[in-house]
């Protein structure tokens, strides 16, 4: 009898008992290791990341060399003379530039005032000029260095799609009156346009380079007495009657 008392005193105990919690992981696991898996993730994705970019990088760096080298050939091909180093002054233009980038991102990305900014600003690009300066005097010393005068000439032309020569002689076909001095003015400055264009890096900006100096040389012309916009007009019309002329002879 008392034995069947305390057995149903046992059943009445465990029926109010909680339920038992299920656990998934030990209390040890839970933390330690969730830990340890989030950490090592975190890792391997961050690495990812900087192969990635890494990849990247090496993929941009040898495309840009790709171009440049063939860019290169162009002019030392004509020429027949070796690289003479145009390969390594086209990348180190490359390097100056995208530090520079690398720079006006960083003062943009901070929170200054306007004049601060501005002065931060004049800085990197005094910084930037003055590297240029630099690399472009090293350079053009090692031309002369290799080659002739005339070579160093040419492999400038080269650097700047020939921009220089073809405008000097666009000027002294449309304007076939120009004086001594005037023809030295406009060639000094387009010679000037020349070292400064050398040192960018694209075709837009070389351009831009000689745009602005054209803009300089038709002011000075239009000072000396010449309606630009009427030379330019009759300079197309001859060009065409010109053109009409040597395709006829061609087909007669």
């Amino acid at each position: 009898m008392k034995g069947d008392l305390l057995a149903k005193k046992n059943m009445l105990s465990k029926k109010n008992l909680p339920a038992p919690s299920i656990q998934l992981f030990p209390s040890f696991f839970n933390f330690y290791t969730i830990l340890r898996v989030l950490l090592v993730t975190g890792l391997v994705f961050f690495f990812v990341q900087v192969f990635a970019q890494t990849g990247d990088a090496k993929q941009q760096e040898s495309a840009y060399r790709k171009v440049v080298t063939e860019r290169s050939a162009k002019i030392v091909n004509t020429l027949g003379i070796t690289d003479s180093g145009i390969v390594g002054q086209y990348t180190r233009l490359n390097d100056i530039d995208e530090q520079s980038k690398a720079i006006l991102a960083e003062i943009k990305s901070q929170s200054l005032t306007k004049e601060n900014a501005d002065e931060a600003l004049k800085k990197a690009a005094e910084k930037k000029s003055s590297q240029l300066m630099q690399l472009h005097e090293e350079f053009i010393a090692h031309l002369h260095k290799h080659l002739s005068a005339d070579q160093v000439e040419k492999v400038k032309d080269g650097m700047t799609y020939n921009i220089c020569p073809i405008t000097y002689a666009a000027y002294l076909d449309m304007l076939p009156s120009l004086t001594t001095e005037q023809k030295e003015k406009i060639y000094g400055w387009l010679k000037e346009a020349r070292e400064l264009a050398m040192d960018e890096g694209s075709s837009e900006k070389k351009h831009a380079v000689f745009g602005k100096y054209k803009g300089r040389i038709n002011n000075y012309l239009s000072a000396a007495g010449y309606d630009m916009k009427k030379e330019g007009e009759e300079w197309q019309k001859r060009i065409k009657e010109r053109e009409a002329k040597t395709k006829e002879q061609k087909s007669s």
